[in-house]
C-alpha cells in the first residue's frame, strides 16, 4: 500500500518488488572489475535476463537498459540505480525508491551503495503482522518465525533510527495511514522534500500498472484504503499465538504504542521453539554480515552509486 501511495505521487517512482539490488551486493566480487566495459555487460545481462530479478515486472526495454549500464559509471551501485532510474523515467518522473519487506536486514549495505538513500519504516502490530504472513501462499514458515522476523524489524529500525541523520531515516506507523491517510503523508512528503499530492491517498488508482497481476495476495491494493484489518489478529490468531506475541514482544509492542494484554502465557514448548528459532535466525544473519565484511575486503571496485542529476 505505501509503494503504491508513493508511486501516486506526481515525482516518485516505486516498483514492484524488485530481487536483484541485494543478490547483486552480495555477489559483487564475481562480477569482476566494473572498469571493463566487458564486466559491466555481464552484470547487466545478470540483471536484465535472469528470471530470479524479476526484472520483467518493470516492463522495460532490457537491451536499452544494458546499453545504459555498460556506458555508466563503473560501480555496482551506479548499474543498480540505472535499472530504477529508468523505471521512473517510464513514468516520466525525476525520483525513484525501491521497496522489499526484507531491506531492513541490509540497511547498511544499502547505504554503502546509497549514501543519501532516506529509509521510510512502516510499522504495524506484530501480532497482525504474523497473522498476515501466515495467510499468504508464499510465506513457508510458521508463527514462531512470522515473529522472530517482526521483532527483528523493530530491533533493525531502532538501530536506523539511533544511527542516522534526522533526513535519513522516517517512522511510519500503519494503523495511522490508514486512519489518516493525507496526514501521514504529508509528514512523509516533508521527510522526502516533495509536496504532499492528493493522489497518494488514492494508491487503488496506480495499482494497475504498479502491481504485478500474478501477484493475487496484493488485491486488496486495488481497493480504497481501510482500517477493516486492523486488529483482526483477535480473530486470525489462535490464544496460543497471542499469548507467545505477548510474552514474547511485549514490550516492544508497548513501546510503539500498542495495548497488550499480557495475562496469557504460552506454553512452555512453544516459548522454546520459538527461542530456537530466533537463535538459529540471529546465528544466519550474523554469518551472513561476517561474510559481507569478508566480501568488502575482496570487492574489485567501490560500491557508490555516481549518478548525477544530469546523468
Amino acid at each position: 500500500m505505501l509503494q503504491l501511495m508513493l508511486h501516486a505521487h506526481p515525482r516518485i517512482a516505486i516498483p514492484p518488488e524488485t530481487r536483484f539490488l541485494m543478490a547483486a551486493y552480495d555477489a559483487r566480487s564475481g562480477f569482476g572489475d566494473l572498469r571493463d566495459p566487458a564486466n559491466r555487460l555481464a552484470l547487466a545481462r545478470w540483471i536484465v535476463e535472469r528470471k530470479a530479478t524479476r526484472f520483467a515486472d518493470l516492463g522495460l526495454d532490457g537491451q536499452q537498459v544494458t546499453e545504459q549500464i555498460v556506458a555508466g559509471p563503473p560501480t555496482l551501485g551506479s548499474a543498480l540505480a540505472i535499472v530504477l532510474r529508468a523505471y521512473a523515467g517510464r513514468f516520466g518522473k525525476e525520483r525513484w525508491g525501491d521497496k522489499r519487506p526484507g531491506y531492513f536486514q541490509r540497511i547498511p549495505a544499502l547505504r554503502r551503495m546509497f549514501p543519501d538513500a532516506q529509509v521510510v519504516q512502516l510499522i504495524r502490530d506484530g501480532r497482525d503482522c504474523v497473522a498476515s504472513l501466515k495467510e499468504m501462499d508464499w510465506y513457508k514458515h510458521d508463527a514462531h518465525h512470522a515473529l522472530a522476523t517482526w521483532v527483528e524489524s523493530i530491533e533493525a529500525g531502532d538501530r536506523a533510527a539511533r544511527s542516522l541523520a534526522p533526513g535519513a531515516y522516517h517512522r511510519m506507523y500503519y494503523e495511522r495511514l490508514i486512519s489518516d491517510p493525507a496526514g501521514e503523508l504529508g509528514a512523509l512528503c516533508a521527510f522526502l522534500g516533495e509536496d504532499f499530492d492528493p493522489a497518494m491517498c488514492e494508491p487503488g488508482q496506480v495499482a494497475a500498472v504498479a502491481v504485478p497481476g500474478r501477484k493475487v495476495w496484493h488485491a486488496r491494493t486495488h481497493e480504497e484504503v481501510t482500517t477493516t484489518r486492523s486488529g483482526t489478529w483477535r480473530t486470525r490468531l489462535s490464544p496460543s499465538e497471542i499469548a507467545l506475541c505477548e510474552t514474547v514482544a511485549g514490550d516492544r509492542l508497548r513501546r510503539h504504542g500498542y495495548e497488550v494484554d499480557g495475562t496469557a502465557r504460552p506454553d512452555r514448548g512453544e516459548h522454546s521453539r520459538y527461542r530456537r528459532v530466533a537463535a538459529h535466525r540471529r546465528l544466519a544473519n550474523g554469518k551472513r554480515d561476517m561474510l559481507d565484511l569478508i566480501r568488502r575486503r575482496t570487492e574489485p571496485n567501490e560500491v557508490t552509486a555516481r549518478l548525477t542529476p544530469e546523468g
